[in-house]
């Protein structure tokens, strides 16, 4: 299990994007420099970005580097996670969150990368670690996840995502956004 992004929900997506590619290093992909929109049925919209880590490697998943330390030790490291940022039409699901958040936002979510979405979700509820926000993962071609409710312990959102190549897709992002509308905030 690694991080895989972590999420933020902010009022000034470009000028959040900026500080964290001034102050951190991030980048706008080169496929995706704009980002990309998405339009809910009510009208409303949300403007996403993705910033991918300035140690990011051409490679395909996973992200990681093994290093030999000594002679009997092999240490794995894994990369930066990408940064995801939207902000929201007035009104929007985006907007409603960062509005309940002070109206400035913050990290909505916190992605781990995992073998299996499924096994995830059916050991956390087993378990009783959590409730997740859709009944079953939502998948794109190369692509499952899933959201939990906000947790009572941490009070943090988590993704679990199933990825056989990089990138996000649209229409799950959508579909995990409509997800999170009846979340208690």
């Amino acid at each position: 299990m690694r991080v895989d992004h972590i999420a933020y929900r902010v009022k000034d997506k470009e000028a959040t994007a900026q500080f964290l590619m001034d102050f951190l290093g991030y980048k706008k992909p080169d496929d995706l420099q704009e980002g990309f929109d998405i339009q809910f049925e009510d009208g409303t919209w949300a403007k996403c970005l993705v910033l991918e880590p300035p140690e990011k490697i051409s490679q395909d998943i996973p992200w990681k580097i093994m290093d030999v330390g000594s002679l009997f030790d092999t240490i794995e490291h894994h990369m930066a996670p990408e940064i995801f940022v939207s902000s929201g039409s007035p009104g929007s699901i985006v907007d409603q969150w960062v509005q309940n958040k002070g109206g400035i936002g913050g990290i909505h979510h916190i992605a781990y990368q995992v073998s299996s979405v499924q096994s995830i979700m059916d050991e956390w509820t087993s378990k009783g670690f959590a409730e997740f926000a859709s009944e079953k993962p939502l998948k794109c071609p190369g692509l499952t996840q899933v959201f939990t409710k906000p947790m009572k312990l941490t009070g943090v959102i988590y993704e679990f995502i199933e990825r056989e190549a990089q990138g996000f897709c649209a229409e799950n992002v959508k579909d995990l956004m409509n997800s999170t509308k009846d979340n208690k905030f």
